[in-house]
């Protein structure tokens, strides 16, 4: 059995799974700034922006994967709930919304069946409290 990679909500990626070769990070943080007569403008600090992370990846289900990876993170965004997402060392990262799945597939076989899917999954950190989670 692999180890895990990386959690996110009940999806696992792994060696024996979905393993992403890349994992990009973006945060933003935003100031706002006021012009001032002959000197530098003031800068203030607002706040925390929106942060992202890319995973992009490969499957080869003759190896390892059924090739149903993107399809079950497909599933698993269409519920629209933030999923929380912990990597291989046992780090929380927080609530993450999916908002896309890209996949491309090449080498096919006869039967049509690909044997390299390729996969980008594009993340963005949820903000919004738990309550905003509640139904009510």
């Amino acid at each position: 059995m692999s180890r895990t990679m990386m959690r996110l909500g009940l999806f696992k990626f792994s060696l024996g799974t979905a393993a992403y070769q890349e994992l990009e990070r973006s945060a933003q943080y935003r100031w706002a700034r006021q012009e001032r007569i002959g000197t530098n403008d003031a800068l203030q600090f607002t706040g925390l922006g929106p942060e992202s992370v890319l995973l992009r990846g490969a499957i080869f289900p003759l190896f390892a994967g059924s090739g149903s990876e993107p399809t079950q993170l497909r599933l698993q965004a269409s519920l629209g709930f933030p999923l929380p997402m912990i990597d291989g060392g046992g780090r929380v990262w927080g609530l993450w919304c999916v908002e896309s799945v890209e996949e491309k597939r090449s080498v096919f076989l006869d039967t049509g069946a690909a044997k390299k899917i390729e996969f980008d999954l594009r993340l963005t950190r949820y903000d919004g409290g738990l309550r905003a989670l509640l139904p009510f």
